[in-house]
């Protein structure tokens, strides 16, 4: 970035002093400097050093952002839509991937979470491009990981505490959407949890048969058990999968494509137990949390999760199986620096020792490289 292109700071100090009833020459005299020096600040002939503003801020009970900030110049960029349903002049997500921007939606139920977050951009009226609010370089820094283990966002927070030059976004989408956005260069790195059905390893041979041929490697990021919510103290007594055919049972399903949906219909068929016995085979919920508040809503009695959801919704919870969640990560992005980061944490001893705390979470192959495909 040369002279030219360096955003201009505006100076709001001569505003918040005057509100402060704080003349030059009290400011001068409180920080330690010529009243001169604080004239030509509130000119804009130039910018204090760390020391005078910190001092300043003090003084005037602010925060050193409020006096000085940069006027951000505007910027468009050509971006690739991972939802093709944004609409034009909608807030979005956007990340960096291969010299392409790509954009994800910041609306609908399953973008809030804990509440709105920040947009990088807006997508303009043409819907190709995006006028960014986010500097380049952060999101040149950004990695998106997709993936339904809500254990990742405590990686995207470890990753944060240990470089702030870099981020990891972590967004919810099934293990077989996460791989298709992956295959599709739409992510930077894609997590699955597919049980093990053959000889070889479900998530490497879910991977290989998307990705056809792109090289990967598979990182071990977590072990959990998945199974079956049911509501505090089981009402319904259900105790197995062929509890779910009794008629009074209301079941609600995920998405074709979830490893856990997978997972269901694979122990049916290994107990002849046709789909259509079960109340509610066909309602869908779009991620283990609607499945729980389906539960406490009581418009449900089963749903598919992890045991970790369901006691942080205080439900009850049958194992079906104990799988390992796997990170997918193309070989020619191995080298972003905040997929290296996130490569360095996943072998901490302190990402290591929460992740065992989750109920059901085992930590013992977390970081192990699993296979390169």
């Amino acid at each position: 970035m040369n002279g030219s292109d360096k955003p201009a700071i505006t100076c709001r100090l001569k505003e918040i002093r005057q509100s402060a009833g704080i003349s030059q020459i009290q400011l001068a005299s409180l920080v330690g400097i010529k009243r001169q020096a604080v004239y030509d600040i509130e000119s804009g002939k130039y910018v204090p050093n760390t020391t005078v503003a910190l001092q300043m801020a003090r003084v005037l009970g602010c925060k050193v952002e409020d006096m000085f900030y940069h006027n951000l110049p505007e910027h468009s960029a050509d971006i690739i839509l991972a939802d093709k349903s944004i609409s034009p002049n909608s807030r979005i997500s956007v990340v960096k991937i291969r010299e392409k921007f790509v954009g994800y939606s910041l609306e609908g139920r399953k973008s809030l979470g804990q509440g709105f977050k920040a947009a990088d951009g807006m997508l303009e009226a043409d819907g190709k491009k995006v006028k960014l609010f986010e500097h380049f370089d952060r999101i040149e820094k950004t990695a998106l990981l997709l993936g339904c283990d809500p254990a990742l966002q405590i990686l995207a927070s470890h990753v944060a505490r240990q470089c702030m030059d870099v981020r990891l976004k972590c967004r919810f989408a099934s293990s077989g959407q996460s791989l298709k956005h992956l295959a599709a260069g739409q992510t930077h790195m894609a997590a699955t949890h597919m049980h093990d059905s053959g000889k070889e390893q479900s998530n490497v041979a879910f991977a290989k048969k998307i990705l056809g041929g792109t090289p990967a490697n598979v990182i071990a990021f977590a072990n959990f058990e998945e199974g079956i919510m049911i509501a505090k103290g089981n009402p319904r007594k259900i105790k197995s999968i062929s509890d779910l055919a009794k008629g009074f049972v209301r079941f609600v399903n995920r998405e074709a494509g979830a490893a856990l949906r997978t997972l269901l219909d694979d122990r049916l068929e290994s107990l002849s137990i046709p789909a259509d016995k079960i109340a509610g085979y066909n309602n869908i919920v779009l991620s283990h949390e609607e499945g729980a508040q389906m539960l406490l809503y009581g418009l449900a009695d089963a749903a598919l999760g992890l045991r970790a959801i369901a006691s942080a919704w205080g439900l009850d919870f049958i194992t079906m199986e104990t799988v390992r969640c796997d990170i997918i990560i193309p070989t020619d992005l191995m080298d972003h620096q905040a997929i290296r980061t996130m490569l360095d944490i996943l072998q901490t001893r302190s990402f290591r020792d929460e992740l065992a705390q989750l109920p059901g979470y085992e930590n013992k192959e977390t970081g192990r490289m699993i296979a390169a495909i």
